[in-house]
Parts: structure tokens; C-alpha cells; sequence
């Protein structure tokens, strides 16, 4: 198979899923790829889309927010295993990481930056946990990225923790083997385990999501 008849294949079946039309899908995928939005890799017959950058994957988050703000009543539609425990990008997402989100503003280790409601500053006590968990902090603080921020959870409507904490707190759990990444989605699967260390280190119930 040929690229142009492997693009026009992905066109149709993007076409499919969107409800447009074969042409439009096509064009809609071009003007991505010329924007540097997507990166195309082909495989044999096959060609994969997948995002360009993370902050296309934030503005994607929060657009899907924004998409959804109707005044009425908000019922996830994300499905249970994936609305528990996910990736967002290279940090945590869904109920559990809002929860500790939100328990790392009650036990002091971040703080909001003055002035700036999106962007955190890490605490005393935030370095000595953060350390305690086996993180690198000045490396953490040296990655050319936001040290701290709120990232807008989709299921959640609620921020979870973005930024270079955020990834430095998964990749934590994912190293101490706390929690497992599913090998067909963005779900995490906490492990006993895992379970009891966040009870432990942030008081987050050992028996959440079941």
C-alpha cells in the first residue's frame, strides 16, 4: 500500500469517527500535521497520529472542559477504570491524583504562587516529602518547565498536579512499583502495595476505587 492511499485510509476512517466527510477529515489531518499538532508514524500499511506536544495535550484537556461546560448537571462518561487512575501526558490524572492534588495543599507541601492562580511553589516541607519519596528536588526544580501547576482534569472538572512535580510524584510511584501502566490505555493500576503507601505517606484510603 502506498503513503497516499494509507493517508486517504486514515482520512476515511477518522471521517467515520467525527461524522464528516472523507475530504474534510483529510484536510483537517494536513493542516495538524503542517502545524506541527501531530506527528504521523508510518508502519508498513499503517499510519498513527498521536500529539505533537504537551501543551497540546493540556490545551486538548482543557478544551474538552470548555466543550462540556453546559448549565446542567455534570455525569462523567469516562469509564470507571480510566476515571479512577490515569496519565495525563507524563503525570497523574483522574479521581485519585485530585485527591492527592488536593491533600498536598492540606499537609503544607505546596502553596499557591502570589499573583498566579495556575502556577504552585514547592514548601520546606514539600522538598523534605518530595525527597522522602525518593525524588531528585533540585533536579526536579532544574527541568526547563513549570515546577508546579494545576492541570484541569477532565473527568474530574478539578485540577490535578501538572508540571515537573507532577511528573516526578509519578514517576516515583511508577519506580517504587506502586502503581503499573496499562499496556491498551492511559489507565494506572495500583498495586496492595501502592495502596498502602498512599495511605501512609497522604492519608488516602488503602481501599479507594474498589
Amino acid at each position: 500500500m502506498d503513503s497516499e492511499f494509507a493517508d486517504h485510509l486514515v482520512a476515511q476512517v477518522a471521517a467515520a469517527i467525527a461524522e464528516v466527510g472523507a475530504s474534510t477529515a483529510s484536510a483537517h489531518l494536513a493542516k495538524l500535521k503542517e502545524q506541527n499538532l501531530v506527528e504521523v508514524l508510518a508502519q508498513g500499511r499503517h499510519r498513527y497520529y498521536s500529539i505533537g506536544d504537551p501543551r497540546v495535550a493540556a490545551a486538548l484537556e482543557a478544551l474538552m472542559v470548555l466543550a462540556s461546560s453546559r448549565p446542567r448537571p455534570f455525569v462523567p462518561t469516562t469509564p470507571q477504570r480510566l476515571r479512577l487512575a490515569r496519565t495525563c501526558y507524563d503525570h497523574m490524572a483522574g479521581t485519585l491524583a485530585v485527591a492527592l492534588h488536593d491533600k498536598l495543599f492540606e499537609m503544607g507541601w505546596l502553596q499557591r504562587r502570589r499573583g498566579d492562580e495556575g502556577d504552585y511553589d514547592l514548601t520546606a516541607d514539600g522538598e523534605r516529602g518530595f525527597a522522602a519519596l525518593g525524588v531528585d528536588v533540585d533536579g526536579m526544580r532544574k527541568r526547563r518547565r513549570r515546577l508546579a501547576c494545576g492541570c484541569l482534569d477532565w473527568s474530574e472538572r478539578r485540577p490535578h498536579l501538572g508540571g515537573a512535580a507532577g511528573a516526578a510524584l509519578l514517576e516515583a510511584v511508577l519506580r517504587q512499583r506502586w502503581a503499573s501502566k496499562d499496556l491498551d490505555s492511559r489507565g494506572l493500576r495500583f498495586t496492595p502495595r501502592g495502596r498502602e503507601a498512599l495511605a501512609r505517606h497522604f492519608g488516602v484510603p488503602a481501599d479507594f476505587g474498589v
